[in-house]
């Protein structure tokens, strides 16, 4: 089937897009065709002003409108802890849970050496550099459990070790909710290794 050239070259863009396959794309792409002039442009402004306005915060890494982040700049965050993660995106997931009241630090990816990203191309120098000039406590270190993480959070452990600091890594385990029959072997494993005393 022909499809104009303009709709296609959008779907093509959308497909682009982490999560969204060629029908999602399409679907994606006739909505906007369809959406009534003010949307369409308040889409493009929206579009527009994401790449312009805004950038990195100038401390964690996080994404701003300005030089430091909100989370930076509030007075009500316990400077003294640093919640290290992948992408500026895992902030917004902590953030939403409502439970970490510490600042962060954007490592800006994982350990990928088949891929081409090696330790210099993250940002521990930065993390290494706010952990000797700051009054840091605990660093958290909250990358994705999978190879990559794991390996990039053994690396900063060894990389944190000689500071007087302690270093934590989120608790994995069984999800709320969830149940033992459905969960696999490294997960109950790792849930019965990383258990809390209650008496």
């Amino acid at each position: 089937m022909l499809i104009a050239e303009p709709l296609q070259k959008m779907i093509e863009e959308f497909a682009k897009f982490p999560g969204i396959g060629k029908k999602s794309a399409q679907r994606l792409a006739m909505y906007l065709f369809r959406s009534k002039d003010p949307d369409f442009q308040k889409f493009l402004d929206a579009v527009q002003s994401l790449k312009r306005d805004l950038h990195s915060c100038n401390i964690c890494y996080n994404i701003t409108e300005k030089e430091i982040c909100s989370i930076c700049s509030s007075e009500k965050r316990d400077k003294s802890v640093i919640c290290v993660v992948e992408e500026a995106g895992d902030i917004l997931h902590i953030e939403r849970a409502n439970e970490f009241r510490g600042v962060y630090h954007v490592l800006g990816g994982v350990l990928m050496p088949l891929k081409g990203i090696y330790k210099e191309e993250l940002r521990i120098k930065e993390l290494l550099e706010r952990v000797m000039v700051g009054n840091v406590l605990e660093v958290i270190l909250a990358l994705n459990p999978d190879t990559e993480g794991d390996t990039t959070s053994l690396m900063l452990m060894k990389e944190l070790e000689n500071f007087p600091i302690k270093v934590t890594r989120l608790a994995r385990g069984i999800p709320i909710g969830g149940d033992l029959e459905f969960s696999d072997d490294a997960t109950i494993g790792r849930a019965m290794a990383g258990r809390i005393t209650v008496k």
